[in-house]
């Protein structure tokens, strides 16, 4: 075995590898310790290292560019010391990235270096459609492998049974929070995804679920009041993340989760807990467009005309299959919506790369042009 790998073995319950190691060789010579970040705070983060915890500060420089700065997630090389300071963040093998909440061209990490994405969906709340399809893409454009884990199995249970004992009116209600019909609902929005129903009140498939999680890392995605960190302690089997009330009239939460939090699972594994996320903006997710709405894409290929637009276009197998019931119109709309959003956002950062190209090279042109001023003065 790699010495310098058994150096850092107390590491591998986080996810450390020799992969990572031979990545990390050169910082090691250079007087540099591994570390995982566990929080991110203003100025600082919250990171374990082979020796234990530690609370490193993160430079300016660091933190400027909000893709690179350092996130929950991250491998990073500290520099030791009374005071340890945040070097180098290391290659990412994945990463969450959602549109800044300003609306800027710049991308916010969420979380980095997940193998598997949960996406929380409550069985007490009616399903948005809409909202489970940009969860689905932000987790298919991360790299990492979604999961969809449908929480809350008990109280959808109860209602249903409590609703059938009434009106017919009351139990037609509750078959929208019918656990096989919700099932049956997430699996036509998210083909080639997972889903696991749950409970962490009553325990019923959490062992199902840390089987498919396995040892790797897992971050909790969903709105408020999905259960995300009720879900979270159902795993880690203590009561170590924060947990709220919601709402009975919408089955909305309050944000109990502030910041994103890396912690161990007990069987194996780390788990990354989110606030939250109630707006959920695309960044570069054109590609897991096309696995999110695979059945689309599929019939386009029926399609007569190549670059068919799905509207009016004679021979369109797309528009065929909405006339036979086979595919949901809502399905299309909410397709082109995220199209159009994400080659917005694509433009966006263009322009704002092509305007820091300009700027570099007028910087530099400035330079030579003092340079040479410089230089004739003193002939």
């Amino acid at each position: 075995m790699n010495p310098s790998f058994t150096d850092s073995s107390n590491l591998s319950p986080y996810g450390w590898t020799p992969a990572l190691d031979d990545v990390f060789a050169d910082h090691r010579r250079a007087g540099l310790v591994p570390a995982r970040i566990m929080r991110v705070h203003r100025g600082s983060c919250d990171a374990i290292t082979e020796h234990g915890p530690v609370r490193a500060s993160v430079p300016v420089p660091q933190a400027a560019d909000p893709l690179a700065a350092p996130c929950t997630g991250d491998w990073a090389a500290l520099r030791p010391g009374r005071e340890p300071e945040l070097a180098a963040v290391l290659p990412r093998h994945s990463a969450i990235v959602r549109s800044s909440a300003s609306r800027t061209s710049h991308g916010q990490v969420l979380a980095a270096n997940i193998d598997t994405v949960v996406i929380a969906v409550s069985l007490t709340a009616p399903l948005n459609a809409a909202r489970l399809e940009r969860f689905i893409a932000l987790a298919w454009s991360s790299g990492a492998q979604p999961l969809i884990v449908l929480t809350k199995a008990d109280l959808a249970a109860d209602a249903a049974h409590t609703a059938a004992a009434h009106t017919a009116a009351a139990h037609t209600a509750a078959a929208h929070t019918d656990v096989d019909a919700t099932h049956a609902e997430v699996g036509a929005l998210a083909p080639g995804v997972g889903i696991v129903a749950t409970s962490a009140a009553t325990g019923h498939n959490i062992d199902v679920l840390t089987a498919l999680l396995g040892d790797g890392t897992t971050v909790l995605l969903g709105p408020s009041g999905a259960g995300k960190s009720t879900l979270g302690n159902a795993l880690l089997g203590a009561e170590l993340l924060g947990t709220g009330t919601v709402r009975e009239q919408d089955g909305k939460g309050r944000h109990t989760t502030v910041r994103r939090e890396l912690v161990r699972l007990p069987g194996g594994g780390v788990l990354i807990d989110t606030p939250g996320l109630r707006a959920i903006s695309l960044h570069d997710a054109a590609d897991s467009l096309e696995q999110v709405f695979a059945e689309i894409e599929q019939l386009a290929e029926g399609c007569r005309f190549g670059d068919c637009a799905h509207d009016t276009e004679p021979g369109c197998a797309v528009q065929a299959a909405i006339q036979a019931g086979d595919l949901a119109g809502r399905r299309l709309d909410s397709y082109r919506k995220l199209q159009r959003e994400s080659a917005w956002q694509a433009s966006r950062t263009d322009a704002r790369l092509r305007d820091e190209r300009v700027n570099r090279q007028k910087s530099i042109t400035s330079h030579l042009r003092a340079t040479y001023r410089f230089r004739d003065r003193q002939l």
